[in-house]
């Protein structure tokens, strides 16, 4: 929309589940969950700002722009109003679409999100990582610190971990993303979302502390709340539990 390109993939067909990225480098992450969901329904990969695949003016990240995007690949679908899960970032993103254009969303699952700005734990962590953009390697090892648990890590050989960190370097895009996390303040929103919500937290996640996931959940009137055990990357960690959660909500 506007200036920015917003690429999508579709898996299958039936009801559309938008599956929306946090703060990486797309929508991949996403893939092994989206296939086993696409044996039902459609699942909808979109890349947004901020992502490598998109394509836009390199301006300020904003929930509201993100949402807008999310908007406009629903739009553009033309299947009606869809069931939509955001990753981390993401879930404040589809949260906002939620209250915004109510019409276009059918439920939420929220994975791995927050509220607001967080406690002094979060926010020192990603201002680190903000601050790590001046080196490569070590801004790839520290984004696998905080996406994986260490269970994770331990258990996938080396060389699978040095090809996910290879996807994680301080690109403009990625950037833009941790910029957005440091402002992050959705707060005042979520009293606003009357669309059936999931919230998913999760018990090994250093960055995301499932006491995040349950505020959320709280600040949502009637959201349902469930916690698997796994770091961040839970679709990449746990994605026959968090399939089986999604499929158990949202159908």
């Amino acid at each position: 929309m506007g200036s920015a390109r917003i690429p999508y993939r579709v898996f299958g067909s039936g009801r559309p589940l938008v599956l929306v990225h946090g703060g990486s480098p797309g929508s991949k992450a996403w893939e092994v969950a989206a296939s086993a969901l696409a044996e039902s329904r459609m699942v909808v990969l979109p890349d947004l700002s901020g992502s490598d695949a998109a394509r836009d003016d390199g301006g300020e990240l904003t929930v509201e722009v993100l949402a807008e995007q999310v908007a406009a690949v629903i739009s553009d679908l033309g299947q009606g109003p869809a069931d939509a899960a955001g990753h981390s970032m993401g879930g404040a993103v589809v949260a906002a679409l939620a209250v915004a254009r109510p019409e276009l969303v059918r439920s939420l699952v929220l994975v791995t999100g927050w509220t607001g700005r967080g406690d002094r734990y979060l926010r020192e962590a990603t201002v680190l990582w903000r601050q790590l953009a001046g080196d490569t390697e070590a801004f790839a090892r520290y984004s696998m610190l905080i996406a994986f648990s260490r269970e994770y890590l331990e258990s996938v050989p080396a060389g699978t971990v040095a090809e996910m960190a290879a996807a994680y370097r301080p690109v403009p895009g990625r950037l833009r993303q941790i910029d957005l996390a440091l402002r992050l303040d959705v707060r005042d929103l979520l009293p606003e979302v009357s669309v059936p919500t999931l919230v998913i937290g999760c018990s090994r996640d250093t960055l995301i502390s499932a006491r995040y996931s349950r505020e959320l959940a709280a600040a949502i009137t009637g959201a349902e709340y469930a916690e698997i055990e796994s770091g961040h990357q839970v679709m990449v960690e746990r994605p026959e539990e968090f399939v089986e959660l999604v499929r158990g909500f949202a159908g």
